[in-house]
Parts: C-alpha cells; sequence; structure tokens
C-alpha cells in the first residue's frame, strides 16, 4: 500500500497541553488538592464537552451550582487556559515539517474547544505545513465518533485506506482503523519517525 497523507491529533502529539501547568500555581504546590479538583470538578468528561461544542459559560454554571466553594477554580481555567500549553512535544514538529517537504498531504484532526483553539494557532507556526484542519469544536462532533472522521475526509477528499492516522489516545487510533487508515498509537516522535520511515513516508 502506498500511503500518500499523514493525519495528526494535536494534543499530546504535536502539543504539549495539561491543566496541572496553570493549577498548580493557584494551588500553591498542594498535588492532592490539584488532582481531586482535576479529577472530580473541572475533569477530562467535563472539559471534552467544551471540545464537543459547549460553552466555557455554560459549563463553568454548572460546575458552580455543584460545588459552590470552588467558584474562583473553575473561573480561571478559561483566563488561564494560555499557561496550560507548555509548549511542543519534542521531534513531532520535525516530523511534520520533513513530510510537508516530501509533499506528503498532512492534515490535523483534534479534539479541541472553538474557544481556546485561537490559542495555539496564536503561538505555534507548525500549522503552516498543514493541507487542512477540522475541530471538533468548530464542528460538535467529537472522536472517536466516525462521523468526523468522515467529514474530514469528504472536506479535504481524503481517501483513508491511503492515509496515516496519529492519536495519543487508543480509541481514537482504533476508530480509524475501523474505517480503512493506517491507525498509529502515538507514545514518542521517535517510534513514530521509526513507522513512518517503514511506511516509506520519510
Amino acid at each position: 500500500m502506498k500511503y500518500t497523507t499523514v493525519i495528526f491529533d494535536l494534543g499530546g502529539v504535536l502539543v504539549d497541553w495539561d491543566p496541572r501547568y496553570f493549577y498548580r500555581k493557584l494551588f500553591k504546590d498542594d498535588e492532592a488538592a490539584m488532582e481531586d479538583f482535576l479529577t472530580n470538578i473541572c475533569s477530562p468528561d467535563w472539559n471534552v464537552q467544551q471540545d464537543g461544542g459547549r460553552t466555557f459559560a455554560e459549563a463553568a454554571e454548572i460546575l458552580k451550582h455543584e460545588h459552590p466553594g470552588k467558584t474562583e477554580l473553575i473561573d480561571a481555567w478559561l483566563p488561564g487556559y494560555p499557561e496550560m500549553l507548555k509548549g511542543l512535544i519534542p521531534g513531532t514538529e520535525t516530523i511534520l515539517r520533513d513530510l510537508h517537504q516530501r509533499k506528503v498531504r498532512t492534515y490535523a484532526l483534534s479534539n479541541w474547544s472553538a474557544e481556546t483553539f485561537h490559542h495555539a494557532l496564536e503561538r505555534f507556526d507548525f500549522f503552516k505545513y498543514f493541507h487542512g484542519r477540522l475541530i471538533s469544536g468548530d464542528v460538535q462532533m467529537l472522536k472517536p465518533d466516525p462521523r468526523i472522521f468522515q467529514l474530514l475526509f469528504e472536506r479535504f477528499h481524503i481517501e483513508p485506506t491511503q492515509s496515516v492516522y496519529v492519536d495519543d489516545v487508543l480509541k481514537n487510533v482504533e476508530a480509524a482503523r475501523k474505517l480503512g487508515m493506517y491507525g498509529i498509537h502515538f507514545e514518542s516522535a521517535n517510534a513514530l519517525r521509526q513507522e513512518l520511515v517503514q511506511l516509506g513516508l520519510l
């Protein structure tokens, strides 16, 4: 099989995002209290609903009603978001650039809130290497829902059987495989590069 296209997830593959980078200073290095807050209040399940299109205003009101003693910490999420973006995952941007230079078609498919995605666009210049991108918050669909993959295929005329999909979340990789793509579960840039070399893309 000759692969012509590589589709990247963003957070955890290209971008090092973690709310702990911001909240650690608010909790004054009380790791246990911070972990409790990020596990049981501003949790991953809560945050992913914003990736799917829910506004942060609505999301915050729900939490503040349930946890009135945590109002300031909940309200801090959105203005503190830029500090949750620590930087790049080492090595992956170089892979993206190398693929671009080899004329491989590259795209981004990410679960990300439409309200916060602009922070990534403003901060990172690797977006210039992509031929296109699809952000979940813009279309109100979330991976691993096959519909968001299908929308990507249709919008950018992508043939899934000629495409490689890279994501750090295994269930998203498995969803991509079911649709005919070659799925890579991202663990490190070195491992990703080796696999792309084996596929003849680098």
